[in-house]
């Protein structure tokens, strides 16, 4: 009971980070799935089932508030689920730790970009006029949900950088219509494994747990990403998907021990001089859009004139 109240926990502080940033809950709780002696396909059909009830209810949040673009949902959702379900199919069947270390790299590219990008270039996005390309969308939403069915995560981590690095959405559109997306991907993603994989290796209680969580933390994480600063969701996605992916890449080229834990501390520390950078920012713009606020003087009362 105790570990499953855990999950729980876990759960929703996953989907906090999920909802706000668009990102991480799949490779948080895969992580910790993994962590706990789950098979990989297991941990991602596990998390792909929760994710059903946490798609759907941030989904609605995010729509309800606003922060959603259904054109481009549309556009994404139905690739990926596609991706998603074959993605789903070959992990029942197939091993894919090989392909993770080259993922890793991808994705840690585009963190560095958007973390460098929001918190010391101006990062705040100039929007451009026109909609992302259905012709973007559909291979991006493709390939996304078949690394994120195969990798037990990676729906946000890939599509919510690739839409903020497009500067046609502004950072809270792309949260709202990643998470939206979300719920048909996990959905197809989920029929995958249950064809696929024998039902009964399906940790039903673990699911329950982090559907739990999720569903209570989902409606407050949609609120959250309204008043959340582009230039700090933006270095806060970067240094995320940084240090997320940190451990598959040096994993991979052998630094172990204390070169590993140097590296957490250094990627740590520039993700929190970025962050600092990108909040001085946010605290120095503000300061300007008050003092160029033009003060209204109230209306003189009757009998109050000029003194003589």
């Amino acid at each position: 009971m105790r570990k499953l109240l855990i999950l729980a926990l876990f759960g929703m502080a996953a989907q906090l980070v999920d909802g706000g940033l668009g990102m991480a809950y799949g490779l948080t709780s895969s992580t910790l799935l993994l962590a706990i002696g789950l098979a990989p396909a297991v941990a991602s059909a596990s998390v792909h089932l929760a994710e059903v009830g946490t798609t759907l209810a941030s989904g609605v949040a995010h729509s309800r508030l606003g922060n959603t673009d259904w054109r481009t949902v549309r556009w994404l959702a139905v690739p990926g689920a596609v991706g998603a379900f074959c993605g789903a199919v070959l992990l029942s069947n197939l091993q894919a730790e090989a392909a993770r270390p080259f993922i890793a790299v991808f994705l840690s590219v585009l963190g560095v970009y958007l973390l460098v990008r929001f918190a010391f270039l101006g990062g705040a996005i100039k929007l451009r006029e026109g909609s992302v390309s259905a012709r973007m969308l559909a291979p991006l939403g493709l390939v996304a949900g078949f690394l994120d069915a195969i990798g037990g995560g990676g729906w946000g981590p890939i599509s919510t950088p690739t839409l903020l690095a497009s500067g046609k959405m502004e950072p809270r559109k792309v949260v709202g219509t990643v998470s939206t997306s979300e719920f048909l991907v996990a959905s197809a993603a989920s029929i995958g494994f249950l064809v696929s994989l024998d039902r009964s290796l399906v940790a039903l209680p673990v699911v329950a747990a982090l559907l739990a969580g999720g569903m209570v933390a989902a409606p407050v994480a949609a609120w959250l990403v309204r008043f959340l600063h582009p230039r700090l969701l933006g270095a806060a996605i970067g240094g995320l998907i940084v240090l997320t992916n940190a451990r598959t890449i040096m994993g991979a080229v052998g630094v172990e021990g204390d070169a590993r834990i140097a590296a957490y501390v250094a990627l740590a520390t520039f993700w929190v001089i970025a962050l600092g950078t990108a909040g001085r920012a946010v605290r120095a713009e503000r300061r300007t859009d008050v003092a160029a606020t033009p003060v209204v003087a109230s209306p003189a009362r009757p009998g109050m004139g000029v003194a003589d």
